[in-house]
């Protein structure tokens, strides 16, 4: 089963995240396979993308069965090379992006979905970092999409709160700009067609001013994040944290 589906219907790619049983946890698979999509999705005369997920979720996150693989380096540095590669593909898509968030964004998962020019989220949706509940820190730029969105402070504290917010109160704090009144990706779709009929050339030329100014601060992100996640991956309390995660128990960390 192809763990990214993608269609391509009247200006608008269509990118999902399939791996509804798994609440589309991402595994070097499908992270892969995303980046290989986008890669196709950036070569075609589409104006519009629209990223979301199958099943009962946007994504979960990193896929916690990748955790013993990500203990070989050369495995963490190709996982962590095509997630950074991710995320500046999507940032420096020369089309407007969707993402369309329902059920969980979670950990990577989240940080996908700020990568988009529109945040589209129903009000039961459930947007949190998350990684401090297993001694990590934020991948995928991160840092980087909080601070833009909620300022440092606000971005340092929601990443050690372990905070989850849902729909008005993630719209509130900036993380959310569209809160669906209907199905989330239907007015993901219905957001589409209010674009296709505006000038998009001249949204896209005030989305890369903009995102090319910052083009390399995200990657300084990237690089930062890259190193700190596997000086985090060696402490005890990352350890602990898996293995509480593993445990469906509270984790008992000792800063160490």
């Amino acid at each position: 089963m192809s763990t990214v589906l993608y269609e391509s219907k009247n200006g608008v790619s269509y990118v999902y995240m399939n791996r509804p049983e798994r609440y589309n946890a991402m595994n070097k698979e499908m992270l892969t396979e995303l980046l290989d999509v986008l890669s196709e999705v950036e070569q075609n005369e589409d104006r519009i993308v629209v990223l979301s997920g199958k099943g009962k979720a946007f994504s979960a996150g990193g896929d916690i069965g990748m955790m013993a693989d990500l203990a070989d380096k050369s495995f963490y540095e190709e996982v962590m090379q095509t997630i950074g590669d991710i995320a500046l593909k999507l940032y420096m898509m020369p089309k407007m992006v969707i993402s369309a968030v329902h059920g969980s964004a979670a950990g990577l998962g989240l940080s996908l979905a700020l990568t988009a020019d529109y945040v589209v989220a129903q009000q039961e949706a459930k947007l949190g970092m998350l990684f401090i509940g297993i001694g990590l820190v934020p991948d995928g730029g991160g840092h980087f999409w909080l601070r833009e969105r909620v300022g440092t402070q606000r971005a340092k504290q929601f990443i050690w709160g372990r905070e989850q917010v849902q729909g008005s109160e993630a719209q509130a704090m900036g993380l959310v700009d569209v809160l669906a009144e209907k199905d989330v990706l239907e007015q993901a779709f219905l957001m589409a067609d209010q674009i296709l009929a505006a000038p998009t050339s001249a949204m896209l030329k005030t989305k890369m001013i903009y995102h090319q100014n910052n083009l390399e601060t995200l990657k300084s992100y990237l690089e930062a994040e890259r190193a700190a996640q596997w000086d985090m991956r060696q402490t005890k309390d990352h350890q602990e944290g898996v293995q509480a995660f593993l445990e469906k128990r509270e984790p008992v960390f000792t800063g160490k």
